[in-house]
């Protein structure tokens, strides 16, 4: 009789795990849910209609490349609904409509499908896209308006008569109080930290995310802000702008840090000495986003100098072949 108890090999990995890109996906859309809300309470209907806006521009955009290229759709991972979410959380509630759908389309088109799809663009899209409207159309996406002002008709019509400043450019402006919770001027997305601690929690006890970088990252920021400006102001550092946001739903991104232990290290603390150069001494408020996309360049970078070395290895004779020896 033929044994059909059969020793099937198959080729590696080996591992096993039911997470999928689309439940880590579904899992960050549920973590930016508090935000989400908070953007609501503070800014009105206008925020969810920049959210929708964003989300669906990015949605068609790869639904279209991919019909146009032939390829399957993979709108299905959720990917392009998460880039979507973090586009409109980084813009102000101001910001006319047909602008965030042009940054969706960039951010989808040219900065992730065209590098390949998910997992092989070489930047964050959401802050590739954010940093092309801040190119593109500075006036709107620097004019930050008060919750407290938001039911005015003026909003809309002339927002530069009644923008404030952020509390980047005026530390001494809001309490902190008002800095937790998000009764300040500024993007969507970043205005409430108690929001965005929740969602924070979420990811760590669903394990999406290590709190290894965003931790380093942000205490390098603050680290050098007390030498250099004082430890008066740490808190505050912490509480104003992106600084949350951009740790722990940015830096963290699968495809643009690196995957080694000693890269993701060298990577937190560079993103942060960027940071805080372009706050203190830059022309410019907030350095979060332009940080991390300088970082994500340098990823291959980082990764070539730290990649752990395969015993049973001759590193000599490799070099020796590489230089033609």
């Amino acid at each position: 009789m033929e044994n059909t108890n059969k020793l099937l090999v198959s080729s590696s990995p080996h591992v096993r795990s039911n997470r999928t890109v689309q439940k880590e996906m579904l899992d960050v859309i549920i973590a930016l849910v508090p935000a989400g809300i908070a953007s609501f309470y503070y800014f009105g209907y206008r925020s969810l209609v920049l959210i929708l806006a964003s989300v669906l521009a990015c949605v068609l955009s790869e639904t279209i490349f991919n019909k146009a290229t032939k390829r399957k759709n993979t709108i299905h991972d959720l990917s392009a609904v998460v880039t979507g979410i973090l586009l409109a959380y980084n813009v102000p509630f101001t910001l006319p409509v047909w602008k965030i759908v042009v940054g969706g389309v960039f951010a989808i088109v040219v900065v992730k499908m065209a590098f390949g799809g998910i997992g092989q663009n070489i930047v964050n899209p959401a802050l590739a896209a954010r940093a092309f409207l801040l190119a593109s159309w500075s006036s709107d996406m620097s004019n930050y308006v008060p919750p407290s002002r938001v039911g005015t008709l003026a909003v809309v019509n002339d927002v530069s008569a009644i923008s404030a400043a952020t509390p980047l450019s005026d530390p001494n402006a809001y309490s902190t109080m008002d800095l937790f919770l998000g009764n300040i001027p500024g993007s969507l997305g970043e205005v409430s930290k108690l929001a965005l601690l929740i969602g924070v929690a979420y990811l760590l006890i669903r394990k999406v995310i290590s709190i290894k970088m965003p931790l380093i990252y942000i205490a390098t920021v603050l680290l050098l802000s007390g030498i250099f400006t004082g430890f008066d102001n740490v808190l505050r550092d912490l509480l104003s702008g992106g600084l949350i946001l951009g740790a722990f739903f940015m830096l963290t991104d699968y495809t643009t840090s690196p995957v080694t232990p000693k890269g993701q290290t060298v990577f937190a603390i560079l993103a942060g000495l960027i940071t805080f150069v372009i706050r203190v001494y830059g022309g410019y408020p907030e350095g979060v986003s332009y940080s991390i996309l300088l970082a994500n360049l340098v990823v291959p970078i980082i990764e070539k100098y730290t990649m752990p070395k395969v015993y049973g290895v001759d590193y000599s004779k490799q070099k020796g072949a590489a230089n033609g020896q």
